[in-house]
């Protein structure tokens, strides 16, 4: 019969199944990422439980000028006005960045203890850590490397100049930081006596977990860069520091409900292996950019604090020891503060 398939020409059979591939193939792809957005939909449904707010254990990201030199006493006090009432016990202080081979130059923190000094007379209770950090080599040629002893003696080296100086506390921060990087281990081993010998903090920037089982090991093999920790990683992590404070932030969310429902999965899966003893702190994106891996319009200071306290009502809502992180101070806009304080203050 005219018009059936068997008299079609091998020519026409080709181009309309090329045709058909090129409609199903992208539906097949996005299908995981559909129902991945779905379920991350669903995860921020629901009523945070009451009393899921501030533990007075939030920390606040600073950055460099206040220690070197651009910072004033009028500085510190607006500073002063703008954390009173609020849950803020630690202040993480950019006072690096560290040398690849983990030295630190005093010049790079030469007004340290004039602030220090300033927020204890303003805000005593205060914590003023030093927030050290460097770009590791694990993703090119250039940064530091932990694999050498030499570094690791440097970077503790570093930590005591510092905690001299009259810092509470260290907060590192290294990336990209593969999961299972057994050599950081060794790292923060060594830290953390150094810190417990003085009575400071040892806390740490935590990368985010794997979403799905395995998924850095995926996304690695894919892009090169793995991101996520294994969530049995992490709490290695968390068991050999004071804070750990998740960068739950650049996550490529596309909408405020996938983010708050990723940052919900995200700290219940931390809650899940941080032991009692270690402050779980969660954090907020208190910057705005345009770019892949964050938009704005969708990694909101709202959409984060819901996502913190439905995983906190989930897991562990009587947790004690667990609080939010606010990236940046010199990013932030009145509407973040607001939202902080509305929506996290209770």
């Amino acid at each position: 019969m005219a018009g059936t398939e068997d008299t079609v020409p091998e020519k026409g059979r080709r181009r309309r199944w090329v045709r058909r591939t090129a409609i199903a193939l992208p539906l097949v792809l996005l299908l995981p990422i559909l129902v991945t957005l779905a379920a991350l939909r669903v995860n921020y449904t629901g009523d945070p439980a009451d009393g899921t707010h501030t533990r007075n254990r939030d920390a606040l990201w600073l950055g460099h000028a206040w220690v070197d030199g651009r910072k004033k006493d009028a500085d510190v006090t607006a500073l002063a006005r703008r954390l009173r009432g609020t849950g803020i016990r630690d202040l993480y202080v950019h006072s690096g960045p560290l040398e690849h081979d983990g030295t630190l130059p005093k010049s790079v923190y030469r007004k340290a203890r004039w602030f220090i000094d300033a927020v204890h007379e303003e805000l005593p209770g205060i914590r003023v850590q030093a927030f050290l950090g460097d770009v590791l080599a694990t993703e090119g040629p250039d940064g530091m490397r932990l694999e050498k002893p030499g570094t690791r003696a440097a970077v503790v080296r570093s930590a005591r100049q510092v905690l001299d100086t009259g810092y509470e506390g260290i907060h590192l921060d290294l990336e990209p930081l593969h999961s299972g990087d057994r050599n950081y281990l060794t790292l923060l081993d060594v830290l953390r006596r150094e810190t417990r010998s003085r009575d400071a903090q040892l806390s740490v920037a935590a990368h985010q977990i794997d979403p799905l089982p395995a998924f850095h090991t995926v996304w690695g093999g894919v892009t090169g860069h793995p991101k996520w920790w294994s969530q049995a990683f992490f709490g290695q992590v968390a068991r050999r520091v004071d804070q750990i404070a998740v960068m739950s932030y650049d996550t490529m969310q596309p909408l405020e409900s996938t983010y708050g429902g990723y940052v919900a999965q995200q700290t219940s899966l931390a809650l899940e292996v941080t032991p009692p003893s270690t402050d779980l702190l969660m954090g907020l994106p208190f910057f705005h950019e345009n770019r892949f891996g964050h938009w704005n319009h969708a990694e909101t200071v709202p959409a984060a604090v819901r996502g913190v306290r439905l995983g906190l009502s989930r897991t562990d809502a009587d947790r004690a020891r667990f609080g939010v992180a606010l990236y940046i101070d010199f990013a932030a806009t009145e509407a973040d503060w607001r939202s902080y304080r509305e929506d996290w203050i209770a």
